[in-house]
């Protein structure tokens, strides 16, 4: 007979595999989703009309009081799980920066297509996971299917380039750049750095995102290993410093893992003259490396595509969808223009993964080509979207975007009050706030009333917009980053910083 403990026991097992089996129930799914669907619509409809504040300002403690309480006292435990599902969203959406709102001016992160989330949501659901072929087919399909596509949008000849999908363009620069190490310093990633001889070195553009000094401290070449190259009068890498920089860390002996140029850099938008650093790199027998996280997507454009000329003769480029393709993050591709180029970041075996059986299956096993070994499928949302609507609606994107920046620029050119920093050459630009008080005003005044502005303007919850520099001096940046703004919201955003402004100078 069963003992009393064992009754126990299995009665408490049973109560678990009924309560997992109510957790998992597909039917809660679809109530669940319908749910979802509406109360997204409605959200979005709200955003896009402007109805709500951009940033529903919070206090971060207050904040992370309101989560905790939520994990202490679930809504579903008192009225059942789909009004508890619906009120837990609603609460998610009432506290989120509203990105779909026209007056979301602020970092490169869009308002991603709608849709995208939907067909990432399938794989996040049935939990399509990658690191080996067989894990998940279907997403490590997609995901070369999109790779041959934006590699030959480059300008590669299909089937001679390669690639993968990273969480992230940092993650991306990292790769690509451990893939450059690998290559220029041969048996770097077996032995590592610690023998003698000369410190290798990176060169950058000046301006260069985080991400690649960072990428020299992981990779052991140090941070202060990547050498800026000066800029020309537009923001831009210039070729001619390129060239003297490499003559003289040459001269010294010491081995150069790549060059980082940018298209666009981050600051202010500025896209590198790609044919003649190529040029530069191809003479001094470089890797050359391109962060075109946020300005790739200009290839898709008529207008726009010349900003990228020379592209193409990269050894390596990072292009982030999740930026100006606008699906939702994360989703950074890594390319290389050689395809052997591709398993050259990580060479490594793990038997348990890597079936010997067939070796073949090796080139659609994505964790010989990066960081993760489990990787969602970042791809499906971009793939879904491509597939539903072709390339025109992001080639649409980019030059509304784009032109949104130069309309811009063309206002606060206009005004005697405001003072554009640079042409734009895409849909970010630098600029500042400057009334008739503070024009003979010290640099360091007027700089750090940007920000004093820049921060009245965003927790009023009218605009969202980020803080920047210039020259060493506190500014004002915009990335126009959803395709439906409008220039009347840029009209209403100069009036809101001169009312933000009176308000902030008459204390």
């Amino acid at each position: 007979m069963m003992s009393e403990a064992s009754e126990t026991v299995s009665e408490d097992l049973s109560a678990a595999r009924d309560r997992i089996a109510a957790a998992y129930e597909p039917r809660l799914l679809e109530e669940a989703g319908h749910r979802l669907a509406g109360l997204l619509a409605s959200h979005l409809a709200r955003a896009e009309r402007s109805e709500n504040a951009v940033l529903p300002w919070t206090e971060p403690p207050e904040a992370v009081r309101q989560a905790a309480a939520l994990l202490r006292d679930s809504p579903a435990r008192g009225e059942g799980v789909p009004d508890g599902f619906a009120r837990l969203v609603t609460g998610m959406l009432d506290r989120g920066l509203n990105l779909h709102d026209p007056r979301y001016l602020g970092h490169q992160v869009p308002a991603s297509v709608p849709l995208a989330g939907l067909f990432d949501a399938v794989g996040s659901v049935t939990n399509q996971v990658m690191a080996i072929y067989e894990m998940g087919p279907w997403a490590t399909a997609v995901e070369l299917a999109m790779i041959q596509e934006l590699g030959t949008t480059i300008g590669w000849a299909p089937g001679a380039f390669a690639g993968s999908v990273t969480h992230g363009g940092s993650l991306a620069n990292l790769t690509g750049l451990l893939t450059a190490r690998n290559v220029a310093l041969h048996d770097g990633w077996d032995r590592g750095l610690s023998g003698g001889g000369a410190t290798p070195v990176l060169l950058a553009h000046a301006e260069a995102h985080y991400s690649v000094a960072r990428a020299a401290g992981i990779l052991g070449l140090g941070s202060r290993q990547t050498l800026r190259v000066g800029l020309d009068s537009r923001g831009r890498m210039d070729p001619r410093r390129l060239d003297e920089e490499l003559t003289r860390v040459r001269a010294q002996g010491r081995p150069v893992v790549a060059v980082v140029a940018c298209a666009c850099a981050t600051p202010t938008g500025a896209f590198d003259p790609l044919d003649d650093i190529a040029e530069v790199c191809r003479r001094h027998e470089v890797w050359l490396h391109v962060d075109a996280a946020h300005g790739g997507a200009a290839l898709l454009s008529d207008r726009h595509r010349h900003l990228l000329s020379g592209l193409e003769k990269a050894d390596s480029v990072v292009w982030d969808a999740h930026k100006m393709l606008f699906v939702p993050g994360l989703c950074a591709f890594v390319l290389y223009r050689e395809k052997e180029h591709g398993f050259d970041a990580f060479r490594q075996d793990a038997p348990y993964l890597f079936d010997p059986a067939a070796p073949g299956l090796a080139e659609y096993d994505s964790g010989v080509r990066t960081l993760e070994c489990t990787k969602r499928a970042a791809a499906f949302g971009l793939w879904g979207v491509w597939s539903l609507f072709g390339r025109q609606l992001f080639a649409d994107m980019v030059d509304v975007t784009f032109a949104l920046g130069r309309a811009f620029y063309d206002k606060l050119e206009e005004a005697d009050d405001f003072a554009a920093l640079h042409e734009p050459q895409c849909n970010i630009l630098v600029f500042r706030y400057v009334p008739a008080e503070l024009r003979e005003a010290p640099a360091e005044r007027l700089g750090d009333f940007q920000l004093e502005l820049r921060r009245r303007l965003i927790e009023s919850g009218e605009f969202y917009i980020v803080p920047s520099k210039y020259e060493g001096v506190g500014a004002l940046r915009v990335t126009i980053i959803n395709p439906l703004t409008t220039p009347t919201h840029l009209d209403q955003l100069m009036d809101a910083l001169r009312r933000h402004g009176r308000e902030s100078l008459n204390g």
